[in-house]
C-alpha cells in the first residue's frame, strides 16, 4: 500500500521536474545564444566603424564561421555581403525589416538551410551611411543536443525511481520484519503452541507486547480465579446444606424454636458466603484498557458518607487534577476507597482524612481517623476474613479482605499504623504501568 501511495507520487514529481528542467534549460540556453550573438553584432560594429563603413576591408567568408561559429549578414547602401551563402533566403528578408535586437525565424521549406534561427540584428550609421548587421545561431543542433540531454535525463529519472522503489521495499520489509514475527507468534499463540508473546522487537513495539502479555496474565488470573472461587463456594456452602437438608428430612423430630434458629443460621452462612462472592466478582484485578478518576470518585464517596455520619467531618487532600486518571478499574477504586472510607467513619471520633497522591508512577491511598486506634497485637489481624474488632458493629468482617485481595492483585501493599491524630492510619502503595 505504501508503494501503491507513494509511487505515482514519485513519477509525476521526477515528470514535473523533467518537464522543468527542460523549460529551464531552454529559456537559459536561448539567452546565452542571445548574449553571445549581441556580444559579436557589437564586435563586427566596431570593425565597421575602424574601417570607415568599408564592408569589402573586412574578413568575410569562412573566418567568422570558424571564430564566431555563426552565420552573418552586414548590408550598407553599396554592398551586401551574407555568409554562408545558404542561409541567404532566412537572411536577406531580415535586412529589410526595421525591429532591431533579437528575431527568431523558422522556415522549414528553405533548403540546405536550418528550419529555425535565432538572430541579433543591429543597425547605425558610419559617416553618415547607414550599415545593418545581422549574426544569427541555427537552434537546430542546439536542439538536438539539448534533446539528447533531455533523454538522458530521462534514464537517470527511470532509473533512480526504480531505485527509490527497490530502496523502499527493503525499507518496509526490514522495518515490518518484528511484526511478521508478531504475526507468527499470535498464530501460535491461537494454535496453544505458546502461552506467552516473546518477540524481541523495535521499542516501539515492547509496549504492544507488554500489553497483551499482560492481557493475557489478566485473563489466566481471572480464569483461575473463577475456577477458586466456585470450588470454594462449592466447599463451604455444602456443609450448611446438608444440614438443612437433614433437618428438614429428619420427619422424626418436630421443628421447634431451636431448630428453627439452627437452620436460620446455616442459611445465613451461605447467604453471607454468596455475598462474598458476589463481592469479589464486581473486582478482578488490574484489567487492561481500564481507568478511574480518583479525585472525582472520592468526592463523590465523601459526600455520601458525609450524609450517612452527619456528626464527623471527612476531609480530601490531594494534588491531583479533576481529570487525572489511575490504571485501576473503577468498581476496584471504589471497594477500595468505599470499604476504607466507612470503616473510618465508623471508627472516628470526630474526623476522616484521605490523601490521594501519584509520585513517580506510584499511586498512594491514605485513610486516616481520629479514632480509638487498634492495638499492635490486633493489627496483623486486620485484612483477615471473618475478623471483626468489635462485635457490637455492623458489618460481616469482609471490607478490609476485599480491601487487601485487590491490592494485591495489583501488586501494591497495605500497611496499618498509627495516625497523628492517633487513630488507625491504612496505606496503600500501588506501583504504576511500566
Amino acid at each position: 500500500m505504501l508503494l501503491i501511495l507513494l509511487l505515482p507520487a514519485g513519477i509525476g514529481l521526477m515528470a514535473l521536474a523533467w518537464f522543468i528542467h527542460g523549460a529551464l534549460l531552454e529559456r537559459m540556453s536561448q539567452e546565452f545564444v542571445a548574449s553571445q550573438l549581441k556580444d559579436e553584432a557589437a564586435f563586427l560594429e566596431h570593425q565597421l566603424r575602424q574601417s570607415g563603413g568599408r564592408i569589402d576591408r573586412l574578413r568575410t567568408g569562412d573566418y567568422f564561421q570558424e571564430v564566431f561559429h555563426h552565420a552573418f549578414a552586414i548590408a550598407s547602401s553599396s554592398r551586401q555581403s551574407i555568409s554562408p551563402e545558404s542561409w541567404a533566403p532566412l537572411l536577406s528578408p531580415l535586412l529589410a525589416v526595421d525591429r532591431q535586437g533579437t528575431l527568431r525565424v523558422q522556415h522549414p521549406d528553405v533548403p540546405d538551410a536550418p528550419s529555425d534561427i535565432l538572430a541579433y540584428r543591429r543597425s547605425f550609421q558610419v559617416n553618415g551611411s547607414p550599415i545593418i548587421v545581422i549574426v544569427a545561431e541555427d537552434m537546430e543542433v542546439l536542439h538536438n543536443n539539448q534533446a539528447e540531454l533531455q533523454a538522458w535525463t530521462a534514464i537517470f529519472s527511470i532509473l533512480l525511481i526504480i531505485l527509490l522503489v527497490a530502496s523502499i521495499w527493503v525499507g518496509i520489509t526490514v522495518s515490518l520484519r518484528p511484526v511478521v514475527t508478531l504475526q507468527a507468534a499470535l498464530k501460535r499463540l491461537q494454535c496453544g503452541e505458546i502461552s506467552r508473546i516473546n518477540v524481541d522487537g523495535p521499542e516501539e513495539f515492547r509496549p504492544l507486547v507488554q500489553q497483551l502479555n499482560q492481557l493475557l496474565d489478566s485473563l489466566d488470573q481471572r480464569l483461575e480465579r473463577s475456577r477458586d472461587a466456585l470450588a470454594n463456594l462449592s466447599h463451604s456452602v455444602k456443609t450448611p446444606i446438608a444440614a438443612v437438608r437433614q433437618i428438614l428430612e429428619d420427619t422424626s423430630r418436630p421443628l421447634d424454636e431451636k431448630l428453627r434458629r439452627e437452620m436460620a443460621s446455616r442459611l445465613g452462612d451461605i447467604d453471607n458466603q454468596l455475598e462474598a462472592e458476589m463481592r469479589r466478582s464486581w473486582f478482578a484485578g488490574p484489567q487492561v484498557g481500564k481507568s478511574a478518576h480518583p479525585v472525582k470518585q472520592a468526592r463523590d464517596l465523601l459526600w455520601m458518607l458525609g450524609r450517612l455520619y452527619p456528626e464527623k467531618s471527612f476531609e480530601l487532600t490531594t494534588d491531583l487534577t479533576q481529570e487525572h486518571r489511575w490504571p485501576i478499574e473503577e468498581h476496584d477504586l471504589n471497594e477500595i476507597l468505599g470499604n476504607l472510607l466507612d470503616n473510618a467513619g465508623k471508627w472516628s471520633s470526630r474526623c476522616v482524612e484521605l490523601s490521594l497522591n501519584d509520585n513517580s508512577g506510584q499511586i498512594r491511598i491514605v485513610v486516616s481517623d481520629d479514632g480509638s486506634g487498634v492495638a499492635d497485637e490486633a493489627r496483623d489481624q486486620l485484612g483477615k476474613r471473618g475478623f471483626r474488632l468489635d462485635e457490637q458493629k455492623p458489618g460481616h468482617g469482609l471490607g478490609l479482605a476485599i480491601v487487601l485481595d485487590i491490592v494485591h492483585r495489583y501488586e501494591g501493599q497495605l500497611n496499618f499504623s498509627i495516625s497523628q491524630m492517633n487513630g488507625l492510619k491504612v496505606a496503600i502503595h500501588i506501583p504504576g504501568p511500566n
